[in-house]
């Protein structure tokens, strides 16, 4: 296998942290080509320091000799005193720096200096705490900052969620847990891989391990769409449970209800199943996820996690397959059309049966009103009120 190299860096936000000292770092999604996700944590004298090197290291590309050469992008320098408003105010044009620099061609985007700046260290996996010091706030830059980089989210309580279950990590990018551990969701990404972190521990959980404190979790999940929504499957999946569906790759498929825990049910044809959502994209859409399935596999499902134990008395609210398929549109519309198709051939039926039947049926006769005395004699006290 070739040298490392980073395939792409997400700026997640920042942290803002009490010990030793009160102090500011950005965290990197950093995306690398053997497929794993590491998070990484950098002050930002550090990232202007590595700037500057890099900027050493490619004269002629950081436009030293010739300005119109330049390439490698700008990047401010730290003020005297950075605060809180400073970090926030830099994270739009820090996101846009760390875009450029792994889109720069590989003799920069793949150097030593630049892989080996964003490795995984020590304190990014066990990060200095005290437990007498106040909890690091966490400062989350929004999905949609590219089109507003200044609105920036204030303060975030990360939400936090409890383990129901053993969980045995089987890469080194997730994080084993304990039933009734209690971890803060920092992202959760639809294909029910959840970004969390526990006390110095951070990693990838699946979210099928874990419910909220404040009770079940089914009212975070979309309600279900029995229009159904185009996707295209990117990986062929074997059914294991009896609820699920076995696809091929570049089967088309409908997707009416979109599960927390990364698995959707879907339509193909007339049947509805289980599929992993990591499986699917979006008809239409231009970027193929198939080169990043290679090494990958479909979380966990709840139903299949052996000794759950909720701290909930409520369970979570199941819809059954044949639910889901006798609300489908299509069912509907097919019920419909057979009815339509029957009722068709009731006609044509009595039309065919209607010169043989020349007698035109009898009538009922109608019976005759009864009498005043009979109705005084019979009927309730507010019937004989209505004659007198």
């Amino acid at each position: 296998m070739g040298d490392a190299f980073i395939r792409h860096i997400e700026l997640l936000g920042y942290e803002k942290r009490f010990f030793p000292s009160q102090h500011y770092v950005y965290m990197f999604l950093v995306k690398w080509n053997d497929l794993s996700e590491k998070v990484v944590y950098r002050r930002f004298t550090e990232i202007y320091e590595f700037h500057k090197v890099l900027k050493e290291m490619f004269p002629i590309e950081s436009g030293d000799i010739n300005i119109e050469n330049r390439i490698i992008p700008h990047l401010p320098a730290p003020k005297w005193f950075d605060g809180q408003r400073s970090t926030e105010n830099r994270q739009g044009t820090l996101a846009e720096y760390c875009y450029t620099l792994v889109n720069l061609p590989h003799k920069i985007s793949r150097c030593l200096h630049v892989v080996s700046f964003f490795k995984v260290r020590h304190d990014d996996m066990n990060p200095v705490t005290d437990s007498q010091i106040k909890k690091p706030e966490v400062f989350l830059l929004p999905k949609d900052s590219k089109q507003s980089l200044t609105d920036i989210t204030g303060p975030i309580v990360l939400q936090t969620y409890r383990a129901i279950a053993d969980y045995e990590k089987s890469s080194t990018s997730e994080m084993a847990l304990k039933a009734g551990d209690m971890v803060d969701v920092v992202e959760k990404s639809e294909n029910g891989w959840w970004f969390c972190q526990l006390k110095n521990k951070r990693g990838w959980v699946p979210a099928a391990y874990l419910e909220p404190m404040d009770g079940p979790d089914e009212s975070e999940e979309q309600e279900p769409n029995y229009a159904g929504e185009s996707y295209v499957v990117q990986k062929s999946y074997t059914a294991v449970e009896e609820d699920e569906l076995t696809l091929k790759e570049g089967d088309t498929i409908e997707v009416i209800h979109k599960l927390l825990d990364g698995w959707w049910v879907i339509r193909k044809d007339e049947t509805t199943g289980y599929y992993p959502s990591m499986y699917l994209q979006k008809a239409g859409e231009v970027n193929s996820v198939k080169s990043e399935l290679r090494n990958r596999s479909a979380p966990p499902r709840r139903s299949t996690i052996r000794n759950a134990k909720s701290i909930h008395k409520q369970g979570r609210k199941q819809i059954s397959q044949e639910t889901y398929r006798r609300n489908s549109k299509k069912y509907i519309q097919s019920q419909w059309n057979m009815q339509g198709n029957s009722q068709n051939k009731a006609n044509v039926i009595i039309e065919k049966n209607e010169p043989q039947e020349n007698k035109a049926k009898a009538q009922p006769a109608v019976p005759p009103r009864p009498s005043k005395d009979l109705i005084l004699n019979r009927c309730t006290e507010r019937t004989r009120r209505k004659i007198l």
